[in-house]
């Protein structure tokens, strides 16, 4: 997969298809030496502002993003694991200590690219559809949900991820630290909010409450998590 001709159309399908077989890396003849790159952005790095400024999606995706893409093909040269994609991966590595290091930064790539398609530009409002039967269902109303779900951002303690995922047909907000991902836990992911600090800390310092809050009502693509949840 050759970032150069990986298009914003083929980026958001296999961000909201990443249950299936996203990122598979790249081409067959370039496995062997670096089976995993790094997607371009959805949009622009300055698309964001006056949210998220262009210069901490610099240093965000340009610097933390390919880090963890980095280090798992390091990790993963001349092993099986350099066929597979990154779910088997995470699967497969998610409750085995002596794999920490695959695993954390395979659900890294993994979470970071679930991350850049949970947002777009002049996002936020709130969901229709399915999606908001699905969420009134579940929490008893939209605001419900929203407050839920701003919490598990904001009360993640240290560094880590909120999350919205359907779980056996209903819908709930679950929050997991460090590099943890739902999929290991049989959970299907339809959106996140990344709450390292580094995702916020040049806008907003210690206000991850105002980022959070910001991301939600300004940014958040529900059309990511319809996708999502339309994909069963």
């Amino acid at each position: 997969m050759n970032p150069a001709t990986f298009s914003r159309r083929d980026f958001l399908a296999a961000a909201a298809a990443l249950a299936a077989a996203p990122l598979l890396g790249a081409s067959s003849s370039a496995r062997a030496a670096s089976p995993f790159v790094l997607p371009p952005l959805p949009y622009g790095e300055a698309a964001l502002e006056p949210v998220i400024s262009a210069r901490t999606i610099g240093f965000h995706y340009g610097k933390h993003h390919q880090g963890y893409v980095n280090n798992l093909n390091k990790l993963v040269a001349g092993s099986e694991m350099a066929d597979m994609s990154l779910e088997k991966i995470i699967l497969s590595t998610a409750n085995a200590p002596e794999k920490a290091g695959v695993f954390n930064n395979a659900a890294q790539v993994w979470n970071h690219t679930f991350y850049w398609a949970s947002m777009k530009p002049n996002g936020g409002g709130k969901p229709a559809g399915v999606l908001a039967e699905k969420i009134d269902a579940a929490f008893g109303s939209y605001d419900a949900m929203r407050r839920e779900l701003a919490a598990a951002a904001g009360g993640q303690f240290g560094s880590g991820w909120a999350w919205l995922v359907m779980e056996g047909g209903k819908l709930k907000v679950v929050k997991t630290g460090n590099a943890e991902n739902p999929l290991s836990k049989g959970m299907k992911p339809l959106l996140t909010i990344d709450v390292w600090e580094h995702a916020y800390y040049l806008d907003y310092q210690n206000r991850r409450a105002d980022y959070v809050n910001a991301v939600l009502d300004k940014l958040i693509n529900w059309d990511f998590a319809a996708e999502n949840l339309a994909r069963g």
